[in-house]
């Protein structure tokens, strides 16, 4: 066999009508290979002004140990991605701008097909090829989802690497991965490939109410690949995957005392299964390239709300979700002109029930106790100490949008300008039902007391909100070449996000319902509470690439501002609420810089660093009860940072060729809330990796968080207390890959 180093390819289906994608084999075994590589995606255009991106190869995979989106957030700057709760909460924030709920302010494709549910961010891909985060408003080609940035994933494709890839990972708290892969060539048009993943964890904390582990997670994934290239102008990609995830739940510890204790069972359970189809013709100038999928969700969480030890409540949350879409685009270049067009569609359809069950202690404080308040005379008990308020949501949306992007090259200056139109229909039954009875009783004058009436309570509540929405979303960037290696550019966006239903509110207006029932004024209205409007913003970049020394020195730097109008906010509802809604401040302001630099003085030295730092605060926001004008937003780093050294030994040790890389991960100050007065101070994170690599085998040796920095990953209210997530402490492992 010959060595991995001439397996080293970047191949271009069909000229240019598939992704680029790089073959892993020599970045993970040779990593002396570091050439940087420009990764062109399914659906872009080549941009000389496109600065504000952030390209990971495969040897950066490698030594970073990175097979997860929450992964990438280690190196791009300004991109945050906390880990908490479940992989159902796939938060991600980049320029100030992010969701925890709904629809996401970034968007995800993976081998060019776009991932639509937001829920299904968090996933495992240990055969990445390559990743590029592409910052700022990304609309004119990826949609609704990408305001603020875009992150594509490009796994190994078998045309590119034929052979057998496995991998096992073993850390402390008995994280265990094990992974193998198989990639053929079937014959001289047929490419296929199979790989799956196993997943373990014991979890990191433990719920001193039962003593029993919180956080562990068994996973299972199957990918496979198969690629039929009948011609040299056609290429037909079909790539399926499924998934299974069992996980454990949730670490969230009181503020206070950083306890973690509640008394209900906690968990959350995905399957997962997508079917991509991507169809590419090229022609002598143009390209042609369909993109089908459809993805299937099915998960089950369950929680205990109030977390706590007493007997408040328990919410349960079970969605089944198709979604179905279609993207054909045309792609060319004559002369110095450039284009790329195209009509997207999806539908999704969804069915949600999310009862929640109130036990004693809940009846007590959130019922009873307020109505006897109100009417201490005629006090009320309910009668079974607990009930259910139930709620199931059938909904769906649907959406088409046309998109066109233009370049003119002009000498040393191009200028870009493009549009997206959108339009999309969002539509949701609601049925929310409550059956239970109280008695009332007569408090008599010598303080014994009679049962005055038992009443029903028997509640039927049915409607249907539908919300439309049409957004045009302009694009113009103007870029001037110095020389080959110096450019500066400009760039104005629209962004935009499109309203939605606060689903996880209707228990708290199901429970206001109750309350309306036992005299007490009803405090929702459903269609205000429930539903929320459409986010846009505006985009102004300023660029500057630089590259010196031979190109051994190259230097990034971004400057923003973004102006966003009724941005949706993930918030907590004031008083003893159970529930979690989207809400939009009237405006915010977000801006600041970003600065990239990588240093390669010899052949095996490399140093690279990137810094972050966003300033974003409410403009206009008063939400009736405070006015938060000037606060920063919560839940945004004010200041992101990554420094690495890599070191590889210029000669081998018997069989093996030693590579030390050592990096520093800075995150912070983060604001918990909009009054800004809770907050997580600026942390740094050291970590290191020693890999040996052989032609057939690498064994690598890692730690994260070498120190074991105590910092909160995530803030929260629920009943009036608050709860943290304690970042994991200190993590070390090996992982041995074997590539034959």
């Amino acid at each position: 066999m010959k060595r991995f180093s001439t397996l080293f390819a970047l191949t271009l289906v069909c000229g240019a009508a598939q992704a680029t994608t790089l073959n892993d084999t020599v970045a993970a075994h040779l990593p002396h290979q570091l050439n940087e590589v420009e990764v062109l995606g399914v659906k872009q255009m080549p941009q000389p002004g496109q600065v504000s991106v952030t390209r990971i190869d495969r040897s950066q995979i490698a030594r970073m140990g990175i097979s997860a989106m929450k992964d990438v957030a280690l190196i791009a700057p300004n991109l945050y991605v906390p880990d908490y709760g479940s992989r159902m909460t796939s938060s991600i924030y980049m320029r100030g701008l992010g969701s925890r709920i709904d629809r996401p302010a970034v968007g995800l494709t993976i081998d060019g097909v776009a991932v639509l549910c937001k829920d299904a961010y968090d996933l495992d891909l240990p055969d990445m090829a390559s990743v590029e985060v592409l910052r700022g408003v990304q609309s004119v080609l990826n949609g609704q989802n990408s305001m603020a940035g875009q992150i594509n994933i490009y796994t190994i494709s078998p045309r590119d690497f034929q052979g057998f890839r496995a991998a096992v990972q073993y850390g402390n708290h008995s994280q265990a991965k094990i992974n193998a892969g198989y990639y053929a060539r079937l014959s001289s048009r047929w490419f296929a490939s199979l790989s799956g993943q196993y997943t373990h964890s014991d979890g990191f904390w433990r719920n001193t109410y039962n003593n029993k582990r919180v956080g562990a997670e068994n996973a299972y994934s199957l990918r496979s690949k198969v690629v039929f290239a009948p011609s040299s102008a056609l290429s037909i990609t079909n790539t399926a995957a499924f998934s299974l995830n069992r996980q454990s739940g949730y670490p969230y510890a009181d503020a206070a005392s950083g306890i973690i204790a509640y008394n209900d069972t906690c968990y959350y359970r995905r399957t997962m299964f997508s079917d991509g189809l991507t169809v590419a013709w090229a022609g002598k100038r143009v390209v042609v390239t369909s993109l089908t999928s459809v993805q299937y969700i099915n998960d089950d969480m369950t929680l205990d709300q109030d977390f706590t030890t007493a007997d408040y409540f328990t919410l349960s949350q079970r969605r089944r979700e198709w979604t179905v879409s279609q993207d054909l685009f045309t792609k060319g270049t004559r002369g110095s002109y450039s284009w790329l067009g195209g009509v997207f569609g999806f539908y999704r359809s969804s069915n949600m029930n999310a009862p929640v069950t109130f036990y004693d202690t809940g009846i007590q404080q959130l019922i009873e106790g307020k109505r006897n308040e109100m009417n201490p005379d005629y006090p009320i008990e309910w009668d079974n100490r607990n009930f259910l308020l139930m709620s199931n949501f059938p909904n769906s949306s649907a959406g088409v949008a046309l998109y066109h992007q233009s370049r003119f090259d002009v000498g040393r200056w191009s200028f870009e300008a493009g549009f997206r139109w959108d339009i999309e229909t969002v539509a949701c039954d609601y049925h929310n039902r409550a059956d239970a009875s109280y008695t009332t009783w007569h408090v008599l004058p010598d303080g014994s007391r009679e049962v005055f009436k038992v009443t029903p309570v028997a509640i039927r509540e049915d409607g249907h909100i539908r919300m439309n929405f049409n957004e045009l979303l302009p694009r113009i960037c103007a870029t001037y070449n110095f020389t080959d290696h110096t450019l500066i550019y400009a760039s104005v966006a629209k962004g935009y996000k499109p309203g939605g239903v606060n689903t996880q509110m209707f228990s708290d207006v199901l429970q206001q319902r109750v309350m309306k029932e036992m005299g007490l004024s009803m405090t929702y209205r459903v269609n205000d509470i429930v539903t929320y409007e459409p986010e846009t913003s505006w985009n102004y970049e300023l660029g500057y690439r630089e590259s010196v020394l031979d190109n051994r020195l190259k230097v990034d730097l971004i400057t923003f501002f973004i102006d966003c109008r009724n941005q949706q906010l993930t918030i907590f509802p004031d008083g003893l609420t159970t529930g979690r809604m989207m809400d939009n401040a009237g405006r915010a302001y977000s801006c600041g810089a970003e600065l990239t630099m990588r240093y390669q003085p010899s052949d095996n030295v490399e140093l690279t660093g990137t810094y972050g730092y966003t300033h974003a605060t409410f403009h206009q926001y008063n939400d009736g009860i405070n006015d938060y004008a000037g606060k920063r937003l919560p839940y945004v780093p004010e200041h992101t940072a990554f420094l690495s050294a890599l070191w590889r030994m210029p000669y081998d040790l018997g069989a093996f060729r030693p590579t030390l890389t050592a990096h520093l991960r800075g995150v912070g100050n983060i604001m918990w809330n909009e009054a800004n007065t809770l907050s997580q101070p600026f942390y740094l994170l050291p970590g290191f990796s020693l890999t040996l690599n052989s032609e057939h085998i690498a064994l690598r040796l890692w730690g994260e968080n070498i120190t074991g920095t105590h910092y909160n990953t995530f803030y929260f209210k629920s009943i009036g207390h608050e709860f943290v997530q304690q970042a994991p402490g200190a993590r070390f492992g090996a992982t041995l890959s074997i590539i034959l």
